[in-house]
């Protein structure tokens, strides 16, 4: 599911104020205070995260310790879990009704987008059958191997030979260390699906 201007649904604790918008009139010398957050601001997407969570908590909702964007609900035999990220909503769960009334209660509070049952979240692609739910990172590690230029590179039977150990001053300084780090991050991402990838992470870090 999809949150429409999920920002614009914060309630500010600041004063804050804007000069009036185009066609709006107002005397002259005033401006405008600001209820809500807008686009922009920087405390925007924190009053975001707040009014959802206290909103989805009223519904009966628990909110995880280790990951505040993680969100369960038990009811008798029933067993839902949401995960918010931004303004992008997953939802699961063994009832389809106590999904259904979910949805219900943010398209009341939020309007939000359903986009049916999913396929795709945040790079993890979602394939269903009768033997259970399959999470895989298929394109997102082709896209890997097409932004480094290794579309034509051999396979190998390991991530990395157990033999080699890195130091950190081995070799000549990158000109540009912060590709590589932001390489070694994409890589670390695909360790949701390919944990035997871990310690060939581990030594590039």
């Amino acid at each position: 599911m999809d949150v429409n201007n999920a920002f614009l649904h914060g309630y500010l604790e600041e004063e804050i104020y804007m000069s009036p918008p185009d066609g709006y009139s107002v005397p002259t010398g005033h401006v405008c205070r600001l209820k809500r957050s807008l686009y922009g601001l920087k405390q925007a997407s924190r009053q975001w995260n707040q009014e959802f969570t206290t909103q989805i908590l009223a519904f009966g909702f628990r909110q995880s310790k280790h990951d505040y964007c993680l969100f369960t609900k038990l009811s008798d035999s029933s067993f839902l879990v949401l995960l918010l990220y931004v303004d992008d909503i997953l939802v699961a769960g063994s009832s389809t009704t106590m999904i259904d009334e979910v949805k219900l209660y943010l398209d009341r509070l939020f309007t939000i987008k359903d986009l049916g049952v999913a396929k795709y979240f945040l790079g993890l692609e979602v394939a269903r059958s009768p033997q259970g739910i399959v999470v895989t990172q298929t394109k997102y590690i082709k896209d890997i191997v097409v932004d480094t230029g290794m579309t034509d590179a051999r396979t190998t039977t390991t991530p990395l030979p157990p033999s080699i150990k890195f130091t950190s001053n081995a070799g000549a300084e990158l000109a540009h260390p912060d590709i590589y780090r932001r390489l070694v991050g994409r890589l670390l991402y695909l360790n949701f699906t390919r944990p035997d990838t871990s310690y060939a992470c581990q030594q590039l870090c």
